[in-house]
């Protein structure tokens, strides 16, 4: 068995679909990486992989646009024939069989705008002097 460990952000809100009368959610995470190329210019890349998690209760409300999450699973890389272009593509897929959500947009949101205000002066901590130890 291959197995696939990802952290990443959703590309978008889940979309649950009822197959068999299973349910299955399906979420695309960016994965984003960054290194150095050859003439040590800093570069980004993003790999995009198709996740599809199956009856695992509701959880639809907790993965939305922008969630990071961990994802592990078992890949599936698909070849196919663009409908756009003609030329050949391929895709990553992801049979998730453990998920846990790391962070949610509007808790990145909540915390930023916490660390933002400013923290009042505190007081000032007073030096004792050396000859009066507290032992």
């Amino acid at each position: 068995m291959i197995k696939l460990q990802l952290i990443g952000h959703l590309g978008r809100d889940v979309v649950k679909k009822e197959v068999n009368g299973a349910s299955v959610f399906n979420f695309p995470v960016a994965v984003n990486e960054r290194f150095k190329n050859a003439q040590g210019i800093l570069e980004e890349r993003t790999t995009w992989v198709d996740c599809s998690l199956w009856d695992k209760g509701n959880v639809a409300p907790y993965l939305t646009q922008g969630a990071m999450v961990y994802v592990e699973g078992a890949p599936k890389v698909e070849a196919y024939v663009s409908n756009s272009t003609g030329a050949l593509s391929g895709a990553l897929r992801l049979r998730v069989f453990s998920l846990q959500l790391l962070s949610r947009r509007d808790e990145e949101k909540r915390q930023a705008t916490l660390t933002e205000t400013p923290v009042p002066d505190a007081e000032p901590v007073q030096e004792q002097p050396a000859d009066d130890l507290p032992f």
